[in-house]
This record gives C-alpha cells, sequence and structure tokens, in this order.
C-alpha cells in the first residue's frame, strides 16, 4: 500500500548479568508477512501496568539515568540482588515490550483471511507493540469499523477482555457478586459498566475518597475506602447486601486479599443456621492478577477451610474459556469501544518520549486518572 522504510524502530529492556536494566531502542529489518500474517503501522499503544513489568522489572528506578545511542534515548538502572533473582530467566535477552494497540495493516500475506485486512484498522495484541511496526498472525488482531479513532482502538484487549474475564469467570464458577480492588482504574471502570449493564453485584475497593467520587460519578453502587478507620466492618457490611463470594485483587501484596476472604466469611456466617468450628460451608475464592504491592502475600486465617487464593492472567483465561467465548467477548469490545471499553488518556508521547526519564518516572508512579499513550 505505502513505500515501507527498510528498517523497523523498536524499544527493547535488557537485563544485564551485572546487575542492570537498560532500555534502549534498535532498528531492526522491515519484517514481510508471512501467508498468515499481517504488517501493521503502529498507530497508538497504551501503557499498562502489566507492560511496566517488563519494561522496568525488579529495577530500582531511583537509580535511573539517561544516556544516547545513535542520538536515541537510553533509560539504565540498577537491579538490586531480589530483583536480580525475579528476572534470572530473561538475564541478557533483549525484549520487545508493549501488549497492545491499534493500526494501519500496510501489508499482507497471501491467505485470503490477511489479504481482507488489507487497508483496514485493527486491534494488536501479541507483544512486542512498542514499535513503528509490528507482523503478526492474523488471529491476533480485531478488524475495527471504519473510522474508529485510533485512540479509540488502542486499548481494545487487556483492559477490556480481562474486566469481561471476570465476569465469565463469576458465572463458570457459580458465584452471583464481585468484588474488585484498585477498583478506580481504567480496567474498575470498565468492570463498574459492564456490571452495572449486566446486572452483577459489585463491591468496589479503592484507598482515597477521591477515587470514591469518581466511582460515584460513573453510577458505583458499593464503594468501600480501604484507609477509612472503619473499612473491614463497611466491606463486611457491603458483601452482605450483595452476597458476593468471589474476588479480584490488583494489589497483591500486603492484607487485602485476606481481609476481603474474612469479610466474606463473616458474611457466610451470618447466613449459618447452626455452628461450625470448621467455619462457613461457603466457598470463598480471591483471584490475584495485579502486583500494585510487591510485598508478601499476608494472610490472617480467619476464613474457616472452605476458600482458595489463586492467580488470574487473561491467556490462560481465554484457552480455557475456548474460542466460542472468547469470541462473544471480543464482539462486546468492538460493539462497546466508545462507552463501555473506552478508555480515556492524560498524556499522549512519541516513541522516542517514552524513554525520556522525567516521564518514564511519571508514567511508572501509575498513578490512577494518568494514562499515557504512545503515539509511534
Amino acid at each position: 500500500m505505502t513505500d515501507l522504510p527498510e528498517t523497523n524502530l523498536v524499544m527493547l529492556t535488557l537485563v544485564k548479568p551485572e546487575g542492570q536494566l537498560e532500555v534502549f531502542f534498535e532498528r531492526r529489518p522491515m519484517p514481510e508477512p508471512q501467508p498468515h500474517e499481517v504488517l501493521v503501522k503502529v498507530l497508538t499503544t497504551p501503557i499498562n501496568p502489566s507492560d511496566l513489568g517488563l519494561l522496568f522489572g525488579g529495577a530500582d528506578m531511583s537509580t535511573a539515568r539517561a544516556s544516547e545511542r545513535d542520538g536515541l534515548p537510553v533509560i539504565t538502572a540498577d537491579i538490586p540482588p531480589a530483583g536480580m533473582r525475579a528476572m534470572t530467566g530473561r538475564v541478557g535477552d533483549a525484549l520487545a515490550i508493549g501488549n497492545e494497540g491499534c493500526g494501519l495493516v500496510v501489508q499482507a500475506g497471501d491467505s485470503p483471511e490477511a489479504q481482507g485486512l488489507l487497508g483496514k484498522s485493527v486491534a494488536l495484541l501479541g507483544g512486542e507493540m512498542y514499535a513503528e511496526y509490528r507482523c503478526l498472525p492474523v488471529q491476533m488482531t480485531m478488524a475495527l469499523p471504519d473510522g474508529t479513532d485510533p485512540v479509540d482502538g488502542a486499548s481494545c484487549f487487556v483492559n477490556p477482555l480481562t474486566s469481561l474475564a471476570f465476569t465469565e469467570t463469576m458465572r463458570m464458577e457459580g458465584h452471583s457478586a464481585l468484588v474488585h480492588t484498585a477498583a478506580a482504574s481504567n480496567l474498575g471502570q470498565m468492570l463498574v459498566k459492564i456490571c452495572a449493564k449486566d446486572g452483577i453485584p459489585l463491591v468496589n475497593i479503592v484507598r482515597s475518597d477521591a477515587q470514591v467520587e469518581i466511582l460515584k460519578g460513573i453510577g458505583a453502587t458499593h464503594i468501600v475506602n480501604s484507609s477509612a478507620d472503619d473499612f473491614q466492618d463497611r466491606l463486611v457490611d457491603a458483601i452482605v447486601e450483595t452476597g458476593a463470594t468471589l474476588g479480584f485483587d490488583a494489589i497483591g501484596g500486603g492484607k487485602l486479599a485476606g481481609q476481603i476472604l474474612a469479610a466474606m466469611e463473616v458474611a457466610a456466617v451470618k447466613r449459618m443456621t447452626t455452628y461450625s468450628r470448621y467455619g462457613s460451608d461457603s466457598y470463598k475464592q480471591v483471584y490475584i492478577y495485579g502486583a500494585l504491592d510487591l510485598g508478601p502475600t499476608v494472610l490472617n486465617r480467619s476464613f474457616g477451610l472452605t476458600w482458595g487464593l489463586g492467580g488470574f492472567l487473561l491467556t490462560p483465561f481465554m484457552q480455557k474459556a475456548g474460542w466460542e467465548v472468547v469470541g462473544r467477548m471480543r464482539q462486546r469490545v468492538v460493539d462497546e469501544l466508545t462507552t463501555t471499553f473506552k478508555s480515556n488518556y492524560s498524556h499522549e508521547i512519541s516513541l522516542t518520549e517514552a524513554l525520556n526519564l522525567d516521564t518514564a518516572h511519571a508514567y511508572n508512579a501509575k498513578r490512577t486518572g494518568e494514562k499515557y499513550l504512545i503515539r509511534p
């Protein structure tokens, strides 16, 4: 469709054996699509918390310093021993970054499926999006309606499909209501809208009065502030009212997952007619899907013996759910792209600006209400 450059600018993150992280750019040969692949000019790609885990890993960003290589910015930071232990498997392997994005198909393989996307705007999943171009299989793309703003198409996968996966998991596992932490996040606001539309009771846990107001503004009903003195009592009240027995925790470390299980147990015991020394027989489950707190997960075993704590990741869920369910989820994202699943961005930056040191510190802070979009 267009004259392409010979090289593709790609952002890479590298853990060095001497205990340093380096994030830099590399010009690679322009890829050529195989029969079932398309070459996409990346127009927008968001910086999600999941991207930051790969981008900066276990580095101590207070030690970060800026330099240049071949006229392009480089960020280098020291990695403490604990970080090096956690990243042993990626030492010496320069990894491309960026989980999702939106772009224009500029070349296509010979298959009818690939050719049918030529010239189309598509949402992208599959990593390596912090680049000027991305070549990937057709099944890792999702065609968008003509005229879709690339800003609206940038975040079609990670947050929308994850929030939908929470409600699908609820149904599959026989629960009827949800608890969600870090609920004022971009994903959390999507979940509020999904649950309101689908009639699912949802308990939202936030950490400030300002976040309470954000969720009230989009119609959330049950909002609990974890920084309040009466947090645990309020959480129990909300779970009694909703009957929630399934939680999704973006925090990971600390006591919150255990506090949710404990509140679910208190609510379940209130419904019991006879005493049991083993606690209630109501099954309570919390899934940890994030790591906003990198410390240990602390459980004070005050929730009986009928409970579970596990990890949750979108890709294994989709593999387990199957293509019929995933296809339905993807279609809903397209249908509600500018309503339920609309993402708002506080900052737009270029690909090279993403490695400006001040900018990197700002988006790595993960402040509520601040979300960065890269326009390569």
